[in-house]
């Protein structure tokens, strides 16, 4: 399976971007992570139990919303009132329909990635 990340850019603080991922085969659990300049990527969001739980990371509770379309085979990022903070490189990642782990901020539980996206947030 390939993921394909799109949608990044450059934005105003306060400003609004949606970034998408199209998985080119069914997966199970997707999220999305960021790695800022510098800094180690971490957890953003996670869509699981067939799109009916999602979770935050605590940066982003409020701001960013996680959805999906399964006939698709995607996974989009909302995200809004953006801030310089955000600024990274965002990567979709997926687990392969065959496993399923629980830790859905741990990077290890992933087994697919995507190319990743630039969102840049200017002051």
């Amino acid at each position: 399976v390939q993921l394909q990340a799109s949608g990044g850019g450059l934005v105003q603080a306060g400003g609004s971007l949606r970034l998408s991922c199209a998985a080119s085969g069914r997966t199970g659990v997707m999220a999305w992570f960021r790695q800022p300049p510098g800094k180690e990527r971490d957890f953003v969001a996670v869509m699981a139990g067939y799109g009916s739980n999602t979770y935050y990371g605590d940066s982003v509770k409020g701001r960013f919303t996680i959805s999906g379309d399964d006939a698709k085979n995607a996974v989009y990022l909302q995200m809004n009132s953006l801030k310089p903070e955000d600024t990274a490189v965002y990567y979709c990642a997926a687990q392969d329909l065959a496993n399923y782990y629980s830790s859905y901020d741990d990077q290890a539980g992933y087994d697919y990635w995507g190319q990743g996206t630039l969102v840049t947030v200017s002051s």
